[in-house]
């Protein structure tokens, strides 16, 4: 019985642990759309109210009417959308092409080159920023949707080589020399061999490369300078003024800008977590 008991022990411990890190991640989220739906008095209170007792959908409606510093809010999220999408359509592509390189080809700097994609993740964004304005100044990328989704695809690119490395290994060789046996082309091979065996790993990859570009705010308000270009990160920082701060507005627009991500997410969760599954069989 002892070692029953310790066992349910310690499984009801895990599940307690579990329960508090959910409860941790998603009661920031369940505040944000609570506080959304309140009234300013319910909100500039030093009460704790958990859950709005007069609902109100006046800071949502103002948001989308008059929107943010002159802007239609929608104008802010299709910027986002343009560069977040453009990160993930554009890193993918080099992604998969280096990861495959990678792992398919043995050439010298091999090690040094992985090695090096984890020194650049290390480094802060911030201390890359001023050379970052330079380059993207000289290319006539400044004040561009252009400019900043190449900048987001530097900085997404080395997670993503190094985190698809690991599902093209996954995928055993003897698949593509039987393809090139039958008389198929390296792009063949790669096309309708690597590609739809690696494509969950690479949905998978895309999800954090997309909220990534997606939350961006230092590279948005440096390389743009057009308020209309601005990123919705950018644009919440309206809200707030010398004096005083529109949580209510702050919370709405935020709210807003979680819809697509959700959305998008909730589109590939499963091939997420089946390419998660893949890229964990083999290291």
């Amino acid at each position: 019985m002892r070692p029953l008991t310790a066992t349910r022990l310690k499984k009801s411990g895990l599940n307690a642990a579990g329960v508090l890190v959910v409860l941790f991640s998603v009661f920031p989220v369940y505040w944000m759309v609570a506080t959304a739906f309140k009234p300013n008095d319910e909100i500039f209170t030093t009460r704790f109210i958990p859950f709005p007792l007069a609902p109100t959908m006046d800071h949502v409606q103002r948001v989308l009417t008059k929107g943010v510093a002159g802007h239609s809010v929608w104008q802010y999220l299709l910027n986002s959308a343009i560069v977040a999408v453009g990160t993930v359509l554009i890193g993918s592509v080099f992604a998969l092409l280096a990861a495959t390189a990678v792992s398919r080809f043995r050439f010298r700097f091999r090690t040094s080159f992985l090695i090096l994609l984890l020194i650049v993740q290390m480094v802060p964004a911030e201390a890359l920023l001023i050379p970052l304005f330079l380059m993207v100044k000289r290319l006539g990328l400044y004040d561009q949707l252009l400019g900043l989704i190449v900048v987001n695809v530097g900085f997404t690119l080395p997670f993503a080589i190094w985190m698809l490395r690991t599902f093209v290994a996954a995928v055993p060789k003897e698949l593509e020399e039987a393809a090139a046996i039958d008389g198929a082309s390296r792009f063949v091979t790669f096309w309708k061999v690597l590609f739809p065996l690696v494509a969950p790993g690479l949905v998978a990859t895309s999800i954090f490369s997309f909220i990534t570009a997606w939350n961006e705010f230092v590279f948005a308000l440096t390389l743009i300078n057009d308020q209309g270009k601005y990123t919705m990160p950018v644009a919440l920082q309206f809200f707030t003024g010398q004096r005083s701060t529109d949580w209510g507005g702050i919370m709405a627009a935020s709210t807003l800008m979680t819809i697509p991500v959700i959305a998008f997410f909730l589109l590939v969760q499963r091939r997420m977590v089946s390419g998660l599954v893949a890229g964990a069989v083999k290291g």
